[in-house]
């Protein structure tokens, strides 16, 4: 296998599993892309593991979106709270994960404040809001890993 393709594909993984955690970056269409990168490459994979793997990805797409704005909603936030959230996490995510998780959080409980709500209604809204998405991360995270597996095996494989 050309150190090119090793060095790309181990990138792509690694910005996909990167890309969970991160704003910005969907991850795990990154991962898929390493393995297509591969696929196409001489590494063949079996059409239904593509495809699995590709539902998987496009699922997980949906889902990293939808999560996060119902779990806020089954627990009572705002549209100012979803905005706070939003605008928290991402000032938040310049200062490491916790800072992004935490500006979500503040972000949540003083968008939905705002609104003229209790600091009870407020946090409890805002502890819904950053249960979607930590619920988000995780399953991104799974999927990401997942999909990564065959790759890394590839990789190995071809190195030792």
């Amino acid at each position: 296998m050309p150190i090119w393709l090793i060095l790309l594909a181990s990138l792509l993984t690694l910005i996909g599993i990167a890309g969970c955690i991160l704003p910005g970056l969907p991850g795990p269409p990154f991962n898929y892309a390493a393995l297509l990168l591969l696929h196409f490459n001489g590494y063949p994979f079996s059409d239904s593991s593509l495809i699995i793997f590709g539902i998987l990805t496009i699922v997980v797409l949906i889902l990293d979106y939808t999560i996060p704005v119902f779990s806020a909603r089954i627990f009572g936030a705002t549209k100012t709270g979803i905005r706070g959230s939003i605008v928290g996490m991402v000032v938040g995510m310049f200062f490491t994960p916790v800072g992004m998780i935490g500006g979500l959080l503040l972000g949540a409980i003083i968008g939905d404040l705002m609104e003229g709500r209790s600091l009870s209604q407020a946090t409890l809204s805002g502890a819904g809001t950053l249960l979607g998405a930590l619920a988000g991360i995780l399953i991104k995270t799974i999927v990401a890993v997942v999909i990564s597996f065959p790759v890394w095996y590839v990789i190995v494989s071809e190195l030792f």
